[in-house]
């Protein structure tokens, strides 16, 4: 009973090695580094350069290099309507500051600070952001925007008294 018990562990063993499952975690070691990363640290580029100084902005914290999940973080300037698009991938939303409404099925929905939603990938939303707002929001793969009808222009910024 002990060698047939002795000889599965090896024979198990040896199978792992050689399929390369050894019990680590998948993907390349050298990527799975830890990161840390201040807000006064980021690089932030313009979503909308078309709206210069008032476009929302974004920056991307983490992608992984097998699967291509993206962790980022988007602020405003001024306040916004985030005109309807869906994602390719399933994405959630973090307000961190700001209270922001978000919209699909013919519903809307009011995220204060700490509030999270979850969006099943090619769900079409819509946005409402505040100025000053940050959101962070991850995405189970590679971050897109395929918009419905165009992006948001000039006329989507949102003064303070139409808010």
């Amino acid at each position: 009973m002990k060698i047939k018990f002795c000889l599965a562990i090896v024979v198990t063993a040896l199978g792992l090695t050689l399929t390369g499952q050894t019990g680590n975690p998948p993907g390349d070691v050298a990527s799975n580094k830890p990161e840390f990363k201040n807000l006064s640290d980021l690089k932030w580029d313009k979503i909308l350069p078309d709206l210069g100084a008032d476009s929302p902005e974004i920056c991307f914290l983490h992608v992984d290099p097998m699967t291509h999940a993206t962790s980022l973080l988007i602020r405003t300037a001024k306040a916004i309507h985030v005109r309807k698009h869906w994602h390719t991938e399933n994405e959630s939303h973090t307000m961190i500051t700001g209270t922001a409404t978000l919209a699909c099925d013919g519903k809307k929905f009011e995220l204060s600070p700490g509030g999270f939603n979850f969006m099943p990938a090619k769900m079409i939303h819509e946005a409402w952001l505040p100025a000053n707002s940050l959101t962070f929001i991850t995405v189970d793969g590679a971050w897109d925007v395929n918009w419905v009808e165009s992006p948001p222009t000039e006329t989507d910024l949102i003064s303070n008294r139409d808010r």
